[in-house]
């Protein structure tokens, strides 16, 4: 599956709603719709996890029917270089089809953070940010053991 990344100047350029706003300007096109007013919705619980830092190591993960879209957020003396900020657009429609949202967030707030998205939002979740996306119990499928039947592959 392609990924493609963008990281966005947060503080102390910007505020963590004004990042979340950006990160949705981005998302959605700059289009009014559904998905924008969904992800408006949820703007305060998503700056919360922004103003935490979460996004700084473990991205904002959107999956739809395209490309998957990382979006990580710069801080303190990044954010105001802005150096290494990409904050321009994607070449194509980053919640097309089935979408969703995936914010990291600090294990201690993962309760009542998704107690609070879920009620604005089906489409968006949180997860522990030390998790990797795609696990489930903290373990990745790829860390899996990997287990050979010597005798299925001798007898093919």
């Amino acid at each position: 599956m392609t990924t493609y990344s963008r990281s966005f100047r947060s503080s102390p350029h910007r505020d963590a709603r004004e990042t979340w706003e950006a990160v949705v300007d981005l998302l959605t096109q700059g289009k009014s719709g559904a998905a924008r007013t969904e992800l408006l919705a949820v703007g305060g619980t998503a700056a919360s996890v922004i103003a935490d830092q979460a996004p700084k190591d473990a991205a904002i993960v959107v999956t739809c029917d395209g490309p998957r879209t990382r979006v990580y957020c710069l801080y303190d003396d990044n954010a105001i270089d802005g150096s290494d900020a990409k904050e321009d657009t994607l070449g194509y429609d980053p919640l097309k089809g089935d979408w969703s949202v995936s914010l990291p967030c600090q294990a201690e707030d993962l309760d009542w953070v998704n107690a609070a998205l879920i009620k604005q939002s089906n489409r968006v979740t949180a997860r522990d940010s030390k998790q990797a996306v795609g696990t489930e119990g903290g373990k990745s499928a790829v860390s899996a053991p990997l287990v050979i039947n010597p005798e299925g592959f001798l007898g093919s």
